[in-house]
């Protein structure tokens, strides 16, 4: 009799532990961000990173800037980071480089953004008929696509580009949202135009991610964009998605890549489409105002190229508000309007001469020296001086002193403060910066390659 009660509760004991260990197991396999979240079951190849919005507000505290008059731009550390402020004194950009953001939409009218937008041109003014082309239903410019006046959703197949998850809202205006129109908050590069591609969006069931992320990117290389932000990804190898980046390798875009928030390290565990091996690919990774890389973020001193800020990064949101997301994908908006600087800079760069340059001319930093191929954060200041000052698009660091005025910067916490040694120290940092450089650009030795072609998997 007794023995019966023991195995009784043996038994009642043993159902509550096991199953309570298999709801548990179940709740995070079901709720917590996970390599195959998607909007669709038989598709788990291309994610949204798992930024989520920190905090939201409809307006923003008045901190006004010395060069712009945008209420949040002295709140927004990634800006200081990354020396906004002086790179901004040499260009602002322009509307004539188009960034291509594939991502889940946009707030077509939101305030801080609607300025810098792309217009298809094919898609505006009026037909022969006197109707506005943007609105006629028509394909005015025989691309395939009815209205595409600012670009397409390849989800729902039509010219609707509103954002139901908040992250390509928040991501375009890292890259360009305005300046100096008192509202909000500026993107990296205030002059630009913003090509909208929905690949995503979570209230629609049943759509190919990966499928809608090929089409957009050959959509962009068709329509003319200079670079093509893709802040997603996933761990599955695709040709499709390999061969479009290709196209657009041959077309002289630059493809700027997001390297995950999976928490691995990208050399053993690769991420697409940051991982293919590209010359037009930029892989970067997120860095906290300490230049630590967040614990989410992916790393890998062969697949990694270049580490940004990425923590509550403060951006547009939905409905004409503002707020806080993290992640290499807000990360990878900040090299993608330096890009955009660059090029309004240097038109006559091309794609991997401006990767060069912004790869090259970054802060070398030693908590980055195992986790990014060049060690390096991005200093937009540096990435569009260093132009200027006699270096070649080929990567060539003029021997004349004289072709060199880069100044001591007092933001480096290893510049000299006197003349050490009899060493002027303008003298030094100018040698310092330019063994970095060479260094950096692997004119003396072989850089890591690029993993991710077919045969690399096999």
């Amino acid at each position: 009799m007794f023995s019966r009660k023991l195995w009784a509760i043996a038994a009642g004991l043993g159902f509550l532990f096991f199953g309570g260990l298999g709801f548990y197991l179940y709740s995070s396999d079901s709720f917590s961000p996970s390599r195959s979240q998607s909007s669709s079951a038989k598709d788990s190849s291309r994610i949204l990173e798992n930024s989520i919005i920190t905090s939201k507000t409809d307006k923003v505290e008045d901190e006004p800037s010395a060069l712009f008059n945008d209420p949040a731009i002295s709140q927004a550390w990634g800006l200081k980071k990354s020396d906004a402020g002086r790179a901004w004194s040499v260009t602002k950009g322009s509307r004539d480089i188009v960034v291509a953001v594939i991502d889940t939409g946009i707030e077509v009218k939101h305030e801080d953004l609607s300025g810098n937008l792309w217009k298809n041109p094919g898609e505006t003014g009026k037909d022969a008929q006197g109707r506005d082309k943007a609105s006629n239903g028509i394909d005015d410019d025989g691309n395939g696509f009815v209205d595409d006046v600012y670009g397409w959703n390849f989800v729902s197949n039509n010219n609707k580009l509103d954002d139901n998850h908040g992250h390509g809202t928040h991501i375009a205006g890292i890259i360009g949202a305005e300046a100096g129109n008192g509202k909000g908050i500026t993107g990296i590069a205030p002059e630009v135009s913003l090509m909208i591609l929905k690949y995503y969006d979570p209230k629609v069931a049943g759509t190919d991610n990966l499928k809608n992320t090929v089409a957009a990117i050959r959509y962009a290389v068709k329509m003319g964009a200079n670079i093509i932000n893709y802040s997603g990804g996933g761990t599955e190898y695709s040709k499709e998605e390999y061969e479009a980046i290709s196209e657009a390798q041959k077309k002289d875009i630059l493809f700027v890549a997001a390297a995950g928030n999976e928490r691995s390290n990208s050399d053993q565990h690769h991420y697409y489409p940051a991982d293919y091996k590209l010359s037009n690919i930029i892989s970067v990774t997120a860095i906290d105002p300490s230049t630590q890389v967040l614990a989410s973020s992916n790393y890998g001193v062969e697949t990694v190229d270049i580490a940004a800020p990425g923590q509550n990064i403060l951006s547009c949101l939905p409905g004409g508000s503002y707020g806080y997301m993290t992640g290499t994908s807000q990360a990878t908006a900040f090299v993608s309007g330096a890009a955009a600087l660059v090029m309004a800079h240097k038109q006559s760069f091309k794609a991997e001469d401006v990767k060069k340059y912004i790869l090259a001319t970054g802060d070398a930093q030693t908590q980055l020296a195992s986790k990014t191929r060049t060690s390096r954060q991005l200093n937009l200041y540096k990435a569009l001086t260093v132009l200027d000052q006699g270096v070649s698009s080929s990567g060539g660091v003029a021997l004349n002193p004289q072709n060199l005025k880069f100044t001591v910067d007092p933001n480096e916490t290893n510049s000299k403060s006197s003349s050490d040694n009899g060493m002027d120290p303008n003298a030094r940092q100018m040698g310092e910066f330019g063994r970095s450089l060479i260094d950096a650009m692997g004119t003396h030795k072989r850089l890591p390659t690029k993993l991710g072609t077919k045969q690399d998997l096999d």
